[in-house]
């Protein structure tokens, strides 16, 4: 299956919830004759949204992948969820991909997980291009989203069209058509937007359309030494240097061309895929990917998108299955076969991989099982058996370890508990099947209980997870409110020794182990152990058992209500030992010495904080910020357009839960809301006085 490298084209679809990332995917496959019906997100026929509560619900929930040929190009697109409860799939998706077409709403503009997805690729560095979508919608205002572009994102947009009216079809002058401000030409859509028309440009747009044009060659020419020179000279600019200058710009992530429709009706999407094709990078164009020699921590390994170099890539998604989990992976370098087999660096174990699958929506394609797959493909294995995503295939004989992919602690848990024995061994089953799909899902076990806790990002993350226990695996459990995820840290700085001086069946123990405890920001959870120990003050064996304990009794949680520890660390300063010190006595002298000083260092809770959006009728916005104040919330900003205002807060996720009832029942069904976690901050004494023994 091995392409021109040149002409591939790894590319996410990314946005805020709504803003119409599905039906863009739709209609691209519409428009390139990979399918020959339009499907409706609100009937559940998409393509990429085949999952039963994706469908009732008319939310993408998983990445699904789809693979299509545009003109001359190949592409395989990432369709992922705007919904902040699943930005793990953003997250892994964005890990892998080489570019990225972010789809902006023209009446709602950047919305709050606008900022989270451009704030994602700019952590990983992937070139975008932007789609203002929904230029029917009534309040669509295409300049006012270029501005917010720039303002809340740091962005550059470089438009590359204009809308020719704005508004749906009953207002003086509604959206029904776009200007190519590189060809100069008007463009009008027939047939679902599968048939284009170009024309000259009306003469009453044309001193517009000149304008604009010459803004776009404005913001170039710092960008190309040639295009300066011809602008100079007053001579043409040819339309190949445009966009060769658009697609040098992109590339280094200078600026992102700006193209614009409806998708709904199938306006403008041909713009987004020409500009997949001529602005966004082939695997050629991104750098060699950077990793190590997973035994040898400080040797640099590096692998260049080329079929001559050793086999490498990467896990980024796991779909369990009866029959064999199908792995999701992005081959960075090499060739890979069926029936072969590959080296699993982060978990030092060889693993075989059977077939080879063409990925199809969530899952593989029925009629592509391929015999081969080249550099810079994405593609499904069946067959390893012990990677997990992040983890790193590669050649044995040249083994690299790859950055892993890391994923935001969950803020929200909820208990179930199985109506009988028979019923647990089949849930704890279930949950390891579905923790290797989720990497943002948590279950554990209470043994005092016999609950079991499972722990998600936000809500709707739970509600889907309930959902699939009771109605894809037919468990039979009870399911409790969800409530929030605390954490306990230390407020204060202390160094305390603990020491081991005692009998122990006959044999005398010794020990001493000096130790400072403090605040430590930087540790988001667990933690963090240092060791400053000087050299000869006790053997090596023994430095691993103080930090196998020290580590032990920081996972069994906090003093206040045994939540976990987070942002905190200890450094090991002083040890003494003697004849009589055993790797027991060292290990009950690292235990009293932690306890002692996570008892003095002044223990607090952390409760997670929100950073809630709301978007109300202008009428409603009193009730709100009256309801938010209730809620310990404190207001960030407000923005009030065409009638609505949209309130941004930070909020403690406490006080949100069932949020979602409360805005419609305020708004009478009229507000939006989305939220997103923050930060973990410390709470309130009263809110610590409800965990304390």
């Amino acid at each position: 299956m091995a392409r021109k490298l040149q002409n591939l084209r790894n590319i996410g679809i990314i946005a805020h919830i709504d803003a119409g990332k599905t039906t863009v995917t739709e209609r691209m496959l519409f428009i390139s004759g990979n399918k020959h019906r339009v499907g409706k997100v609100d009937s559940g026929t998409t393509t990429t949204d085949d999952d039963a509560e994706e469908q009732d619900r008319g939310i993408t929930i998983y990445a699904a992948c789809v693979t299509f040929d545009w003109k001359d190009v190949h592409i395989n697109l990432l369709d992922t969820p705007g919904h902040v409860d699943f930005t793990a799939e953003v997250e892994r998706s964005l890990r892998v991909l080489d570019g990225a077409v972010v789809v902006f709403s023209a009446r709602e503009g950047v919305e709050a997980q606008s900022e989270t997805v451009w704030r994602q690729a700019d952590k990983y560095d992937v070139p975008r291009v932007a789609f203002i979508n929904k230029l029917d919608r009534e309040g669509a205002d295409f300049t006012r989203v270029l501005g917010e572009m720039k303002d809340r994102l740091g962005a550059t947009p470089v438009p590359i069209q204009m809308p020719v009216g704005m508004g749906p079809a009953h207002v003086d002058n509604p959206f029904r058509g776009i200007i190519d401000l590189i060809k100069m030409r008007m463009m009008t859509f027939e047939e679902e937007g599968k048939n284009l028309k170009e024309g000259p440009i009306p003469e009453e747009l044309l001193d517009e359309a000149q304008f604009a044009r010459a803004e776009m060659l404005e913001s170039l020419y710092p960008l190309s030494d040639e295009m300066m020179e011809l602008a100079l000279g007053e001579e043409d600019i040819s339309n190949e240097l445009v966009r060769k200058v658009l697609r040098k710009g992109t590339l280094e992530r200078i600026i992102q061309p700006v193209v614009c429709g409806s998708a709904l009706h199938g306006i403008g999407v041909q713009g987004v895929l020409d500009s997949v094709k001529y602005y966004l990078p082939s695997p050629l164009e991104r750098p060699p990917v950077i990793g190590t020699h997973p035994k040898k921590e400080k040797v640099t390994e590096t692998r260049k998108p080329n079929a001559k170099e050793p086999f490498s890539a990467l896990v980024f998604k796991i779909l369990p299955a009866k029959t064999g989990d199908l792995y999701w992976v992005r081959i960075y370098s090499g060739e890979l076969t069926g029936n072969s087999r590959v080296y699993c660096s982060g978990q030092d174990k060889k693993e075989n991989v059977a077939q080879l699958w063409q990925i199809h929506a969530t899952r593989k394609d029925r009629d592509g099982q391929i015999a081969s797959v080249g550099t810079g493909e994405i593609v499904g294995l069946i067959g390893p058996r012990f990677a997990v995503t992040g983890d790193t295939l590669c050649d044995q004989k040249s083994p690299i370890l790859l950055e892993a992919i890391e994923f935001p602690e969950t803020v929200i848990e909820m208990a179930i508990e199985p109506e009988s024995t028979g019923e647990r061994d089949k849930l704890a089953d279930v949950l390891e099947l579905l923790k290797r799909q989720d990497p943002t899902f948590k279950a554990k076990e209470n043994e005092e209980t016999g609950q079991t806790l499972i722990s998600g990002m936000g809500e709707l993350h739970l509600e889907v997870i309930k959902n699939r226990l009771l109605r894809d695996f037919k468990l039979k459990v009870k399911v409790y409110k969800p409530r929030v995820s605390y954490r306990e840290t230390i407020s204060q700085k202390i160094e305390v020794t603990g020491k081991c001086n005692r009998l122990v069946n006959g044999q005398q123990l010794f020990a001493k182990i000096k130790l400072r405890m403090e605040p430590d920001d930087k540790t988001e959870s667990g933690v963090a152990l240092r060791s400053q120990l000087p050299v000869g003050s006790m053997p090596m064996e023994m430095v691993q058992i103080v930090k196998d304990e020290i580590k032990a009794r920081g996972e069994s949680g906090g003093p206040i209500g045994s939540f976990p520890l987070a942002k905190m660390k200890v450094t090991l300063l002083d040890a003494e030992a003697t004849e009589e010190s055993t790797p027991m006595a060292f290990s009950i002298a690292a235990g009293e010495a932690f306890e002692e000083a996570l008892e003095k260092a002044a223990p607090i809770m952390l409760e997670p904080v929100m950073k809630l959006t709301v978007t109300t009728p202008e009428e409603y916005y009193g009730d709100f910020v009256s309801d938010l104040a209730q809620r310990r919330a404190q207001i960030v900003s407000t923005d009030t357009h065409v009638g609505f205002t949209k309130i941004v807060a930070h909020a403690p996720l406490a006080e949100l839960l069932s949020y979602s009832n409360t805005m419609r029942s305020l708004s009478q069904g009229r507000a939006g809301s989305s939220m997103e976690p923050l930060a973990y901050l410390e709470a309130p004494e009263e809110v610590k006085k409800q965990f304390e023994m």
